[in-house]
This record gives structure tokens, sequence and C-alpha cells, in this order.
């Protein structure tokens, strides 16, 4: 069981692994061993999920979803299958947990009086700098 929140626990049967060869540097070991582990979780028929969390979670990582509603992710940083496969387990916990965590309802401040006042001068002075350079020096020969 895969605890992602107090609310939610996904079992692992609903994860699929798929162990492919890592890219990048590593010699022979990278040719030759499957390190790189990819997980599958289907969102759109997991029954662990209730509608809203699917819709939730459908809307915040659409990009790592599927049209099947299948989310897919990837680790190869680590040499060994195993740390991957860790390694992923945390990376989807996090993700989920960052989906399904309630938006921050934004406090609305007013403008403080001196930071109104500083832009007016910073205009001001911007001003003058630009009407010194129009102003034109008539050099009689």
């Amino acid at each position: 069981m895969i605890v992602v929140t107090s609310q939610l626990a996904i079992p692992e049967q609903e994860l699929r692994f798929r162990a492919s060869r890592s890219s990048g540097p590593g010699g022979q070991n990278v040719n030759k061993v499957n390190t790189r582990v990819t997980l599958h979780f289907d969102v759109r028929h997991s029954p662990s999920l209730t509608p809203g969390q699917k819709s939730l979670i459908g809307r915040k990582l659409k990009t790592r979803i599927n049209k099947e509603g299948v989310l897919y992710l990837h680790a190869q940083r680590a040499a060994s299958q195993a740390m991957n496969r860790a390694d992923l387990v945390e990376k989807f916990c996090h993700l989920l947990h960052e989906a399904l965590a309630p938006r921050k309802i934004r406090k609305e401040t007013r403008v403080s009086q001196r930071s109104i006042e500083k832009r007016l001068d910073q205009k001001k002075q911007r001003g003058r700098v630009k009407q010194l350079r129009h102003r034109s020096i008539r050099v009689e020969d």
C-alpha cells in the first residue's frame, strides 16, 4: 500500500512497472542492464480515487497523462533498478500529493503609499533623463 495523503492510499497492484535500458553515459552496463524504470498508473479506471480526485489529477497533471488516462513516470538516475523503482514511487507520491493539495486562496492586499511614491519618483527621474536628451545644443560655426 502506497500512502499518498492521510485520506488516500493506493495499492501497489494498481501500479505497473516496466524496466528498459537507460540512456546516457555508463559504458557497457547501460547496454546490457535494464535499469530505467517506467511507472504506469491508470488514473481514469483507478478504484482508489474518487471522481473528484480523478478530475483534479487529470487537470493538474495533464502533461503527464495520455489520452487513455494513464499517468507515465520514468526514473533512470540510479545505476540499479531497485533504487530507480524506489525513487519513482517517491516521485509518484509527491506528484499526487501536490496535485491533490488544496489551492491557497489569495489574500488581497493594497499597494503601500511608499511604493506608489517610489514608483512615481522613478517615473519623474526617467522623464528628466529623456527631457535632457531632447534639448538641442546649437553649435555655431
